[in-house]
């Protein structure tokens, strides 16, 4: 399969959007891919495209007292992105890194403006995609401020079950704001209960 089909496909799930909508993008479209471990961004760069992801997955985190915290995973059909970064075109605050050999498809800034200038379904797809990041972003706020490390990895587990498989629990850990050691005694005791 050609590598813009998988993106096509997965916009033309979206019922607003027409082949004309499409199409638009087609001249803009990149494709890239990262191995293992390689960043898509470092902290102090601007965010200059956003990736949907075709294979693979990305983290997205930032150094405290050089130690790595993850606040983001995103996998395939989901965009990577720095979006503060992206829509001001101002230094990122995180790394995004490839947890494994991924491909992405990328576009930029202008060439979504341009969408956004041409077509009414680009500004409401646009606004769909704001909401979701806000609506992310909210769920990862709250679950800090009402849910302890226990309550935060029984939703993680419950909404998002196959991260396990492919996140290493380190990583994981540092998402749910748990030591490693912790996550392992909290997985152990769930598991016996």
């Amino acid at each position: 399969m050609n590598e813009f089909e998988i993106f096509k496909n997965w916009l033309r799930q979206i019922p607003f959007l027409t082949e004309e909508d499409c199409a638009l993008f087609l001249p803009f479209l990149k494709t890239k891919s990262y191995k293992e471990k390689a960043y898509l961004l470092s902290e102090n760069k601007i965010c200059h495209e956003i990736g949907f992801i075709n294979k693979g997955s990305f983290r997205t985190f930032y150094l405290a007292d050089g130690k790595e915290i993850n606040t983001q995973f995103v996998f395939e059909n989901e965009f990577v992105v720095d979006y503060d970064s992206f829509l001001h075109e101002k230094p990122s605050r995180y790394f995004i890194q490839a947890l494994e050999d991924s491909e992405i498809v990328s576009f930029n800034l202008s060439a979504l403006q341009n969408a956004y200038e041409v077509s009414h379904n680009w500004e409401r797809f646009g606004r769909m995609m704001a909401e979701h990041s806000y609506r992310l972003t909210t769920q990862r706020v709250e679950s800090f401020l009402f849910m302890d490390g226990e309550q935060r990895y029984l939703d993680l587990l419950k909404g998002n079950p196959q991260i396990f498989n492919r996140i290493p629990l380190y990583h994981i850990a540092s998402y749910l704001g748990l030591e490693r050691e912790s996550l392992s005694r909290l997985r152990k005791k769930i598991a016996e209960k």
